[in-house]
């Protein structure tokens, strides 16, 4: 690879595809939004604040996994081979493998905000001359297509943030069975958050300053924005709860009155206190995680924590 900028076409059916997924979601039983359309551009700004925020533990802590175990992750990139990065957003953690990974011959960052990825993949060139920087817009929850040019090179892939606990069971499999199907790959590793003590989990997805309660809210505003919708975003309200029998957090938008909202030529009524299913924050324990490594293909190599066992880093590799 030439070290040069390379970017998927945009996906002219972009808003399409945002219309008719919220519809959907809106229109049946129990609404939802899907929490992939969260990230345009001021999405992502919002949610890099979020990671500053005291309450929200797992980005601190899965930093300070990597900074711990750099060289041991980084020494997992074969020589000139490539890291691909699932949902990069900022690449903030990513810098610590880079720093130490100089015989990366290329990073890949995936993510589906265009304008913050290009931004992001720009600024990352220029800390990086002699790294080979290709990024792909592409929404990860779906098989992503890699560059040409990676094809015969050994992989490496990089999906942190605990971000695999946003997707149902049945999509985390479909993720690592996609990864697992990449030509060449050779490990996989993600951050998993850990079931831990209910007070500090639903905390760390309600914080004080009402950050978290802005970046959900902002896919309303999105609505409004890009698929002409009517959404009164001053009348729905944040909530953010524990499951412990899925053992997840779920943030809900929550109607504060009855109300008619219309989107794209269909009139979506709500009642008081109706929820919008946004976003599913799941934990793992050590049990439930190598299950699902097993499911998709993997095993599980190594499992770094943090002294709490608050947070684990998990090197996958594919189960012969």
């Amino acid at each position: 690879m030439d070290g040069t900028l390379q970017l998927a076409a945009r996906d002219s059916t972009e808003t399409d595809a945002l219309i008719t997924d919220a519809i959907a979601g809106l229109t049946a039983p129990q609404k939802s939004l899907s929490p992939k359309w969260l990230y345009d551009h001021h999405g992502s700004a919002l949610f890099e604040q979020i990671t500053q925020l005291p309450e929200y533990y797992p980005t601190r802590t899965e930093a300070g996994i990597l900074r711990d175990n750099a060289a041991a992750l980084a020494g997992l990139v074969p020589h000139n081979g490539a890291l691909v990065e699932l949902g990069s957003g900022a690449s903030v953690k990513t810098r610590t493998l880079l720093d130490v990974g100089s015989h990366f011959g290329s990073y890949v960052p995936v993510d589906i905000s265009r304008d913050f990825l290009m931004e992001t993949a720009n600024d990352l060139q220029n800390r990086y001359p002699a790294l080979s920087i290709a990024p792909v817009v592409a929404d990860f929850s779906a098989p992503v297509t890699l560059p040409d040019d990676l094809a015969g090179i050994p992989k490496v892939g990089f999906f942190p943030g605990s971000t695999i606990g946003n997707l149902t069971p049945d999509r985390a499999q479909a993720l690592l069975t996609g990864v697992r199907a990449w030509e060449g790959v050779t490990a996989f590793i993600i951050g998993m958050d850990m079931v831990k003590n209910t007070s500090d989990l639903v905390a760390a997805y309600d914080d004080a300053q009402g950050i978290t309660a802005k970046f959900i809210g902002n896919i309303l505003v999105r609505l409004n924005r890009e698929a002409g919708a009517n959404f009164d975003t001053q009348a729905f309200k944040y909530r953010a709860s524990w499951d412990p029998a899925l053992a997840r957090i779920d943030m809900h938008l929550v109607s504060s009155c009855d109300q008619d909202v219309t989107l794209a030529g269909t009139t979506i009524a709500f009642e008081a206190e109706e929820a919008i299913h946004v976003s599913a924050a799941r934990k793992y324990t050590p049990d439930s995680l190598r299950a699902l490594a097993l499911s998709a293909g993997w095993d599980v190599a190594v499992r770094y924590a943090d002294a709490a066992d608050r947070f684990s880093v998990v090197v996958l590799t594919p189960r012969m």
